[in-house]
């Protein structure tokens, strides 16, 4: 799918959800770094030297939720787009940059929706 892959960091605490998730973008040809909170995956933008061109994450994390996640990520990389995966996907409010998808969600609408974010993205650099 993407000319050259894009990496997605995905923050999930439910292992199984994680994995099909993981599973799912690789064979998408993503390439993926998962995480199990949203500390683990915080410490992942703050040390990896690694691009990455995408947040994924759960609204329901144990500590803080995946908006706050996203505030605190974007913190660190002022200009990394976020998806927020939700059951409550009508409800939510967020700010901008972060995006929603809603749960469940079929493995076309997960690839719709990722690529529609990066190549958005990706039409909006200089």
């Amino acid at each position: 799918m993407p000319a050259t892959a894009s990496t997605i960091l995905v923050v999930e605490d439910d292992s199984i959800v994680r994995m099909l998730i993981v599973d799912v973008l690789e064979e998408l040809e993503f390439n993926v770094i998962d995480a199990d909170c949203a500390e683990e995956a915080l410490i992942s933008l703050e040390n990896l030297d690694t691009r990455i061109d995408l947040l994924m994450t759960d609204f329901s994390l144990p500590g803080f939720n995946g908006q706050e996640l996203a505030a605190k990520a974007r913190q660190l990389r002022q200009d990394l787009p976020v998806l927020v995966a939700s059951g409550l996907a009508e409800t939510l409010e967020l700010s901008e940059g972060v995006h929603l998808i809603g749960k469940p969600f079929s493995i076309n609408q997960l690839r719709d929706k990722v690529t529609g974010i990066l190549d958005s993205e990706t039409r909006a650099l200089p």
